[in-house]
């Protein structure tokens, strides 16, 4: 007798909802999010899709009409409640659109809860688009099974950062003039890296942070890293010591 194929198959397409979910629930959807399910998947009434929206968890829903630019979505049953975060930020200054971009998507998959553009000396941009880092760490949850969010912080100056800073979260300062090896230096509880532009920091800026109580200068090894590599780099020793990698 054959097997009973799985459900939802494997290839169920996922997708985030800005829309609360629940059991029942009527969901319209349209825009980009159609044409992929309508255009690219080729839905038709009947086909499985996932839902997760960042607050509940993830849903299995049933695609129940199909037009030519829209399609309803009914919530079928929940399959699992929103992930744990571990409580980790990143601080990264701006670098080039690009390989920033590239660092909030790479922080969603690792898992980081809070990311926050800080603006320095060596910036060498000054402006950051909050929807535009929304939209891929969303890209990014969608195919790696997440069912939360980062937050997205407004940018920051590096001084203002400092200055409004929560005495109980560890700043895990990664410079490359020298510091306690990062792997020897995280502790439980809240925590935050923060990474530098493309040239680094200036002196005043990095004796500022080192002045700083919560600051914590790390090494992240003997080579210079670029900002993304070293953004990725201090997220993962984090994650394996203090987040939810960590056996």
């Amino acid at each position: 007798m054959p097997a009973t194929p799985a459900w939802p198959p494997k290839s169920t397409p996922r997708l985030f909802v800005e829309q609360p979910l629940a059991e029942g629930a009527t969901l319209n959807i349209s825009g980009n999010s159609a044409h992929y399910l309508i255009g690219v998947m080729r839905l038709k009434e009947g086909a499985p899709v996932k839902l997760f929206d960042d607050v509940s968890g993830e849903y299995l829903a049933t695609v129940t009409e199909t037009h030519k630019r829209d399609l309803v979505l009914t919530v079928d049953a929940k399959l699992h409640d929103r992930e744990f975060t571990p409580d980790l930020w990143i601080c990264q200054a701006l670098i080039k659109k690009d390989r920033f971009d590239w660092i909030a998507e790479k922080a969603c998959e690792l898992g980081v809860a809070r990311f926050v553009p800080v603006l320095t000396a060596r910036c060498v941009v000054d402006k950051v688009k909050e929807d535009r880092l929304r939209a891929h760490m969303i890209e990014a949850a969608e195919q790696c099974e997440r069912t939360a969010l980062p937050v997205i912080d407004p940018l920051a100056r590096i001084d203002a950062l400092l200055a409004k800073w929560p005495a109980d979260r560890t700043l895990y300062f990664c410079d490359e003039r020298g510091g306690e090896p990062f792997s020897d230096a995280t502790r439980p509880g809240p925590g935050a890296v923060l990474i530098g532009p493309e040239g680094g920091f200036t002196d005043s800026e990095n004796a500022a942070i080192r002045a700083h109580p919560c600051a914590r200068p790390v090494s992240l090894g003997p080579r210079i890293l670029r900002a993304d590599t070293a953004a990725v780099a201090a997220i993962s020793v984090w994650m394996s010591k203090n987040g939810d990698w960590a056996a």
